[in-house]
């Protein structure tokens, strides 16, 4: 569970900390008074993306830090191992994210630097954030495949990998079998073009390097006379009368007066010699590369013809030899490609045919097990939406075939095989008995899509083991009994994970275990928000200015703590 939240300048808030516990919290205050600014902080440090607008005014960076105490079992520890971030089970974890004025983020998980994917990887271990208007998503059929597939994880996952693999396989395939089937006669003319390439090409012999190492040789070859001369003068003053010969002169002077004074002169003679037998060396590697110096007009000349050759073959193909041989492998195979080209074709529409019934099959597998699961997911909706007083709600998930008249076909009909198989799903309802079943687009309101959400979250709760499950306004145009209905669905689900809701509905607010109040003061001339953690007695007004607006009256503040007393008696009975 979240047991720490820690804000500094984030939007309208300047610095907020915040202690949670166990069970149903909700957040209660105005409108306008920076309740979602909270909600936004947590899905930040869930990974969510941030930007240099949310930081508050006159700061140069914003903070947040949420601590978590999580069980010793929990999926979020192995995701830690395999991202090589430490942490120990019996402590807490702390996942603290940064944005700077300059709109850059740093994550930290246990102190660790962490970028946004590996935030992300995590937060959603740790928080399922249900947005204000994330039910409209209800609305998009599209998005209900994917809801079918997270409810039905636990058998769908390993069945739609195996498709995915055998997908991919026929794609690769169906990918090389098109293009070589739309190659063009144009394309096929190159072939003459191809072959004068490569008998250019393979003619020339080119070896990796080659050009650099004529080069050197090139200079060398270009100033050897220069060289000769240069070279041979050097040797012959070192090793002529005012060379080694003066040298040793002065080394045989010096070893008839060594013996006088050791001292002294031991340690020249000495230096001497070493300076006489290193030049001695010098003169030896100096005379050996002078005889190794070439005169040779006739190699200098094959020298610069082969560089020439090379330097052509540069502006045509490459702009080095690597590069021109790269050249050659690839017109190497696309000549083989075209020369081929209908072997090929065969080939290919042998395997393309191949992969694709083995994809058919993996995709009616894959829908076989949707189908089961879709009956079972609509049976647990309408279960869960007994409780939100749409008991007489028909619903279901119907699965059924994405045509296409492009597709490929199976079982009498042309379907169209995508990366989620070749399904599409939509939820269809019926509020009332005896009206038809319809899309939730045409006939759900939105307290309907609301609850119907809830429903779907309360269902995923008991499989995900997310321990912060988030609600900004989820009770939105309900009222009366239904959001009692609602009130006590986020109470159950409490049961199971650590539930926050943004509310402004009373019979919300008073079946919550804690309630925060988020209100903005002004102070010196700024505003902030503060976050109150109400005792009973704060319960008690706030509800009352819940069910009577600005002013507070004894009916008013009577009213809410009767509703307060139903409440613990409802919550008990739960």
């Amino acid at each position: 569970m979240l047991v720490h939240l820690s804000i500094r300048n984030l939007a309208v808030v300047e610095a907020v900390d915040v202690t949670f516990d166990r069970g149903f919290h909700v957040l209660t205050g105005e409108t306008g008074a920076g309740k979602s600014i909270i909600i936004d902080a947590l899905g930040l440090i869930s990974g969510g993306r941030g930007s240099a607008d949310l930081i508050r005014y006159g700061s140069d960076k914003a903070e947040m830090e949420a601590a978590f105490e999580l069980k010793e079992h929990h999926p979020v520890w192995a995701i830690l191992g395999e991202l090589g971030i430490s942490a120990d089970p019996g402590e807490a974890l702390i996942v603290r994210r940064e944005i700077s004025a300059q709109g850059k983020s740093y994550s930290r998980i246990n102190g660790q630097l962490v970028n946004l994917s590996m935030l992300r990887q995590v937060g959603e271990s740790l928080i399922n954030l249900h947005g204000q208007h994330e039910h409209q998503t209800l609305l998009h059929p599209e998005r209900h495949l994917m809801l079918l597939d997270a409810f039905g994880s636990e058998d769908i996952a390993a069945v739609k990998e195996k498709y995915r693999e055998a997908y991919s396989a026929f794609q690769r395939v169906d990918k090389e079998w098109r293009e070589l089937q739309s190659t063009s006669q144009q394309a096929l003319q190159m072939l003459d073009l191809y072959r004068f390439q490569l008998e250019e090409i393979a003619a020339a012999a080119l070896q990796p390097g080659e050009d650099e190492l004529l080069a050197e040789e090139k200079v060398k070859l270009s100033h050897s006379e220069k060289m000769m001369d240069s070279v041979s003068g050097a040797y012959d003053l070192l090793y002529g009368p005012q060379g080694l010969e003066a040298i040793a002169k002065a080394v045989s002077r010096l070893e008839d007066v060594a013996g006088y004074d050791q001292k002294g002169i031991a340690p020249l003679l000495e230096q001497l010699q070493s300076a006489y037998y290193l030049l001695e060396d010098v003169s030896f590697a100096l005379r050996d590369y002078r005889d190794k110096i070439e005169f040779n007009p006739e190699r200098l000349e094959e020298v610069e013809e082969r560089l020439d050759l090379i330097s052509t073959l540069r502006r045509k193909y490459g702009d080095d030899i690597k590069g021109i041989l790269q050249y050659y492998e690839q017109i190497s195979r696309d000549t083989d490609m075209l020369e081929n080209k209908d072997e090929r074709l065969e080939k290919l529409s042998a395997e393309r045919e191949k992969l694709l019934h083995a994809a058919l099959m993996e995709a009616a597998a894959l829908s076989a097990v949707r189908r089961e699961k879709a009956d079972l997911l609509a049976q647990q909706i309408e279960n869960e939406l007994k409780d939100l007083q749409m008991g007489r709600t028909s619903i279901e998930v119907k699965l059924e075939r994405t045509l296409d008249p492009r597709g490929v076909e199976w079982e009498g009909h042309l379907v169209k095989l995508s990366k989620h198989g070749m399904d599409s799903a939509e939820f269809l309802i019926s509020p009332n008995p005896g009206e038809p079943l319809r899309s939730l687009s045409k006939i759900a309101s939105g307290g309907e899509l609301s609850r119907i959400m809830l429903a779907l979250k309360s269902i995923f709760a008991r499989h995900d083991e997310v321990p912060v499950l988030i609600f900004d306004e989820v009770d939105t145009g309900v009222s009366g009994r239904a959001a009692q209905s609602i009130a006590e669905k986020l109470y159950r689900l409490s049961a199971t994970c650590q539930v926050f809701s943004i509310t402004h509905l009373p019979q919300v607010a008073c079946m919550a275990d804690q309630q925060y109040l988020i209100e903005k003061i002004v102070a010196d001339g700024r505003t902030m928000t503060k976050v109150e953690h109400l005792d009973e007695n704060g319960r008690v007004n706030e509800l009352a200015r819940m069910l009577g607006g600005v002013e507070i009256t004894d009916s008013t503040r009577h009213h809410a703590k009767e509703m307060l007393k139903l409440a613990r008696a409802q919550k008990g009975v739960i």
